[in-house]
C-alpha cells in the first residue's frame, strides 16, 4: 500500500508538470520581487515539463553558428527548451541574441548560463597557475581571479571552468602547468583563493561570476603522466594525498564542481557514486551542480560501461547534473524517465540545482548583466590592471 501511495504521488506530480507546450509560463518581474527564492523556483518547476527539466542539463558548444545566430540550429534548441547553458562563445553581440531567444522566444523563458575557459586572464594576461603558485602567495592568485572574473563579466560570460586543482606529482603530465603542483595543503590554499576572487562575497554582482573546480578526481594522478589514464591507489591515498584541493574549493563555496576523464578503481570518474555521491555531496556537503567535462559521459563508452542510455543513467544515477557536449543526456533521459529508470523527483532536484546557479548568478533578474562592452572598453585591461599581471 505504501508503494502504491507513492507511485500515486509521483503520477500526480508528472502530471501537474505536463503542462501544455502551447501554454506560455514565463516568470515576471512580480514573482522575482514577492517570492522568495525556493518559491520561485518551486514555480518555475510546477510549471515545466520534463521535457524542458531534461534540457537545463544540456551544455553544446557554440560552434560556427554566424552569420545571424537567432538562424542557427542552436538557438533553434534554445526556442524548444533543450539548452540549459552554452559554451566557446566569444562576443557580447552574440550572447545577446541568444540570451533573447532563451528569455523571449522559449515557452518558459529560463535564460542560459555562459561558460568558458578563463584560466590565466581575460585580456589582461597572467603566467600560468603553477607558476602563480610558486610564489606561495595566495593573494596573488585571488587579486588575477578577481580581476579575470571583472573582465570576463563584460564579454557575457557568468561561469568559468577554472580552478583546476589537481594534484600533480609526474612532470610527464602535459597539464601540471594549470594547477599549484605536488603539495596537497598549498594547492587547498590556492583553491580557496581562486574561488574567492572569481566569486567575491555576491554571485549577483555583474563583476563576478561563478567558479568551476576541477577536475574531479584524482586527473593529476594518471599513470606514468599520460592523460587519460587510469589512477591507481587506494581510497586511503587518495584522501590523504590527492583530494584536499577539492573539498577546499568546496568549503570556499565554489558553485560548481567538473568531473574527469580518467578511472579510478577501474570506473570512470564521471559515473563513480563514491565520489561524486559518497564524498562530494555526504561527506563535503556539495550544493551546487556537477558539470562533465568535454563529451566525458560519451567516452564512459569507451571505458566499457555500457550503451549511450545506460552511461548516461550511471552518470545522472551518479549525481553529474550537466552534460558538456555529448547530448547523451538529450538522447537518453526521457527515455530512461519513461522507462521507469531515473524517477520524477531525481529530475526535479538536479533541474533545481541548476536554476539556483541562475538565480545566484542574477540572471533570472537581469539576463544581460554580464554584457557590458561599454564597461569592458573602460576597465579591462588597464594600467593598474597590468601592473598587478
Amino acid at each position: 500500500m505504501k508503494l502504491r501511495i507513492i507511485s500515486l504521488i509521483t503520477i500526480a506530480l508528472a502530471a501537474a508538470s505536463a503542462v501544455s507546450a502551447k501554454d506560455d509560463a514565463r516568470y515576471t518581474r512580480a514573482e522575482l520581487e514577492k517570492k522568495t527564492k525556493t518559491e520561485f523556483i518551486d514555480g518555475l518547476l510546477s510549471r515545466m515539463t520534463i521535457e524542458e527539466k531534461i534540457g537545463q542539463f544540456n551544455l553544446p558548444s557554440y560552434g560556427n553558428v554566424k552569420p545571424d545566430p537567432k538562424k542557427s540550429p542552436l538557438a533553434d534548441r534554445i526556442r524548444r527548451g533543450e539548452v540549459g547553458g552554452i559554451f566557446n562563445i566569444n562576443g557580447v553581440d552574440d550572447v545577446i541574441k541568444l540570451q533573447e531567444v532563451a528569455v523571449k522566444e522559449s515557452r518558459i523563458g529560463i535564460p542560459i548560463i555562459i561558460g568558458a575557459d578563463v584560466c590565466s586572464g581575460y585580456e589582461t594576461r597572467f603566467t600560468m597557475p603553477l607558476a602563480m603558485a610558486c610564489s606561495f602567495k595566495p593573494a596573488n592568485l585571488e587579486a588575477a581571479a578577481r580581476i579575470s572574473a571583472e573582465e570576463a563579466s563584460t564579454g557575457g560570460i557568468c561561469w568559468t571552468y577554472s580552478p583546476m586543482v589537481d594534484v600533480s606529482r609526474d612532470a610527464r603530465w602535459g597539464r601540471s602547468r594549470e594547477g599549484a603542483g605536488e603539495d596537497p595543503l598549498l594547492g587547498a590554499d590556492m583553491a580557496r583563493a581562486w574561488v574567492r576572487g572569481y566569486q567575491g562575497d555576491n554571485l549577483a554582482d555583474p563583476t563576478t561570476i561563478m567558479a568551476c573546480v576541477k577536475h574531479y578526481a584524482l586527473y593529476g594522478a594518471a599513470e606514468s603522466g599520460r592523460d587519460y589514464n587510469p589512477v591507481d591507489m587506494s581510497r586511503q591515498a587518495a584522501m590523504n594525498g590527492f583530494m584536499e584541493p577539492y573539498r577546499a574549493a568546496v568549503e570556499a563555496g565554489v558553485g560548481s564542481v567538473m568531473t574527469s576523464f580518467n578511472e579510478f578503481e577501474g570506473i570512470p570518474a564521471t559515473g563513480h557514486s563514491w565520489l561524486l555521491r559518497d564524498v562530494l555531496r555526504s561527506r563535503w556537503g556539495f550544493d551546487g551542480f556537477v558539470v562533465s567535462d568535454y563529451t566525458a559521459i560519451q567516452e564512459m563508452v569507451n571505458h566499457g560501461v555500457g550503451n549511450a542510455d545506460e552511461v548516461a543513467l550511471q552518470a545522472f544515477k551518479c549525481g553529474v547534473d550537466m552534460d558538456m557536449i555529448a547530448d547523451y543526456y538529450h538522447d537518453s533521459l526521457l527515455k530512461l524517465y519513461n522507462a521507469n529508470k531515473i524517477t520524477f523527483e531525481e529530475i526535479d532536484s538536479a533541474c533545481r540545482r541548476m536554476l539556483s546557479a541562475k538565480y545566484d548568478l542574477g540572471l533570472f533578474h537581469n539576463p544581460y548583466q554580464y554584457c557590458d562592452a561599454e564597461r569592458g572598453k573602460k576597465e579591462n585591461r588597464t594600467a593598474e590592471k597590468l601592473s598587478v599581471a
